[in-house]
């Protein structure tokens, strides 16, 4: 789960990481006139907001109120602005990166920083970029700040700030479940204190239920994804034309990556997950209806979630909302054979392996559009 900036820095202040004064406001007349100089950003959950001109500096009231009305009728990338975050402007005399992120590969914590923050990371030279592993039996340790300190020059009291700073970085990474937290840039000011003038908070979204003071924000899905996520289907629409109902994210992302080898686009990914429902299967169809697609392929791999079950659901979707599109099944597991029957019954294909079900998606959908043209 994306925070926006101000969600992020709430979260900050929480863990005692020094931030900016400031509030959010959703209306130009919300603006204060206790804090000028003062910087406007545009609360978006994308990347690149200052180079759109999501970014404006007010000298006074009149000239915030102006800013404010402007950056709240932007769109960024496609992302409608609903948040202002407005902050007392810092003195900046330097910019630095810092971030603590997951390193899959070597599946633990990985602790990132550079001299060349307000950039993005990516773009940096990698000589540039510095990284301590955290060990995850023992945790997190003051040593690594010590090291990194040193890489970015941080001595005496800058570095006992830095020090302190990302020890509570880590105890915020660590309890909220964190994916990633960065502050870019992480500014040194001319008074001599560190202060995270940027934040960048993602939260597993699997560990909500623990932290039920972290918002859900939705606003960067499409409106069929917030439907899903309210239904609580694990949905993502993309930009084809062959509608995919699969169990599990690694065998969805497969049927995906088969049906693209073949020449076909999926218009989605649904992951039904681990579910013996036939209301679960039959429910999931009206997401699918509504992404428009041409052929509908159902793979399911039957465990905990059993054909038969499975089959009985998609019988009483194609009655229930007429679906006219062709709808091709592979079914493989406990009760396949039953389930496979059930389909067979009721006029639509079934098979046992996933090649044979995607050939003939395949060769319907090249049949659809010979139709079309």
């Amino acid at each position: 789960m994306n925070l926006y900036e101000f969600q992020g820095k709430e979260l900050f202040r929480k863990f005692g990481i020094p931030v900016p004064e400031g509030y959010v406001i959703k209306a130009p007349e919300e603006i204060r006139d206790d804090i000028f100089p003062a910087a406007l950003k545009a609360q978006v959950l994308v990347g690149g907001r200052g180079k759109a001109g999501g970014i404006k500096f007010a000298n006074n009231k009149e000239e915030a109120v102006n800013y404010a009305r402007d950056l709240l009728s932007q769109t960024i990338k496609g992302s409608k602005v609903k948040y202002v975050l407005v902050e007392r402007k810092i003195n900046i005399e330097k910019e630095l990166y810092l971030s603590i992120t997951i390193d899959r590969g070597k599946r633990r914590p990985l602790v990132m920083a550079s001299t060349e923050g307000g950039v993005e990371i990516e773009s940096v030279e990698e000589s540039k970029i510095h990284m301590k592993w955290i060990d995850p039996v023992h945790g997190y340790s003051a040593y690594i700040a010590k090291i990194i300190s040193k890489k970015l020059n941080l001595s005496g009291d800058l570095g006992k700030q830095f020090s302190d700073l990302l020890s509570r970085m880590s105890k915020l990474f660590e309890e909220y479940d964190a994916e990633l937290v960065e502050i870019n840039p992480l500014v040194i000011t001319k008074e001599g204190k560190l202060v995270a003038a940027d934040s960048k908070v993602i939260v597993d979204t699997d560990s909500l239920f623990r932290h039920k003071d972290v918002p859900i924000n939705l606003d960067d899905l499409t409106e069929l994804e917030r439907i899903a996520k309210e239904s609580d289907y694990s949905f993502v629409e993309l930009d084809g034309d062959v509608g995919v109902i699969a169990n599990g994210a690694g065998l969805t992302m497969a049927t995906l990556d088969s049906l693209l080898l073949h020449g076909l686009r999926p218009r989605n990914f649904l992951d039904l997950g681990g579910t013996d429902s036939v209301d679960i299967v039959k429910n999931a169809f009206p997401l699918i209806l509504k992404a428009n697609p041409k052929i509908i392929f159902v793979n399911i791999f039957g465990g905990v979630t059993k054909c038969d079950t499975v089959a009985n659901g998609i019988v009483i979707a194609k009655k229930e909302f007429g679906i006219g599109q062709p709808i091709v099944v592979r079914l493989n597991g406990v009760h396949e054979e039953e389930g496979r029957q059930i389909l067979k019954e009721n006029g639509i294909d079934a098979y046992s392996n996933m090649p044979d079900a995607v050939k003939k998606v395949a060769e319907i959908y090249a049949m659809i559009t010979k139709g079309v043209n």
